[in-house]
């Protein structure tokens, strides 16, 4: 399956970087900080499957959005350095785990190989309880969804997904799907073995509590060469909170 892919600058002397988005995200979610990083490389950011101008499919784990990822840097001519936030770092460890030849440098943004234990269920229900039909413009939407998700910025977030100019309106996500795999979602296969020994660093929202201190062991059992960082006042949407800082860690650990 060939995942929708947006290519930001041109090839150079650094490795090309794929960026993956997490649950309910998009390639374009990540537009201006992708323009920014392809100043001196190639950026590609891609569209998981079920998301976006992606196929829909009837399953969405970790093996299959894996092996998604494979195919698009094979046929861009492997390794690249790799960027995945939260459902999306959670594949690119996936991927680095399983096909560690494909990966040059990681960077896991705010998540960790391990099952939480919260779920995504209720904006997913938020999302389908919409009268789309009903919507004619971003602030109606805006509006109808405030009843359920009170959070301007969820929202705001949400809605980057809402294609109203669709005959009829629709959302670019296949919300059946994503809530019946739910707990594939925010878990993480039994199955994984093996460790990827390449440069790899989790950088993480200060005030996010989706990387504990607990959560190390497990990190270093698979990524021994892990290093870790924080950037302050951000939470687990740190690249949209401190997308300055962002970048700089970004490049940083890149070069």
């Amino acid at each position: 399956m060939r995942l929708a892919q947006v290519v930001h600058g041109s090839e150079g002397a650094a490795p090309p970087l794929l960026i993956v988005h997490g649950l309910f995200g998009s390639a374009r979610n990540w537009g201006a900080i992708a323009k920014r990083l392809s100043s001196d490389r190639q950026v590609i950011a891609v569209d998981m499957r079920n998301h976006g101008d992606s196929p829909w499919t009837d399953t969405h784990d970790y093996p299959a959005m894996a092996a998604d990822l494979a195919e698009v840097i094979a046929a861009h001519g492997a390794p690249m350095d790799v960027l995945g936030h939260s459902m999306g770092g959670k594949a690119t460890m996936l991927l680095a785990l399983t096909r560690p030849e494909l990966v040059n440098r990681l960077l896991v943004a705010d998540i960790a190989p391990v099952a939480y234990g919260h779920t995504q269920r209720p904006l997913v229900a938020a999302m389908q309880g919409l009268d789309l039909s009903a919507l004619s413009t971003r602030a109606s939407a805006d509006a109808a969804l405030a009843i359920t998700v009170p959070d301007p910025g969820v929202r705001a977030f949400l809605l980057q997904s809402l294609d109203l100019r669709a005959e009829p309106p629709r959302w670019r996500l296949n919300l059946p799907v994503l809530d019946r795999e739910m707990d594939k979602i925010i878990g993480w296969p039994d199955t994984v073995a093996g460790q990827f020994d390449g440069p790899t660093l989790f950088l993480s929202g200060a005030k996010s509590d989706y990387m504990q201190a607990d959560y190390r062991p497990a990190i270093k059992a698979l990524f021994p060469n892990a290093k870790f960082a924080k950037i302050p006042n951000a939470g687990h949407w740190l690249h949209a909170e401190a997308p300055r800082p962002f970048e700089a860690s970004v490049r940083a650990w890149l070069d």
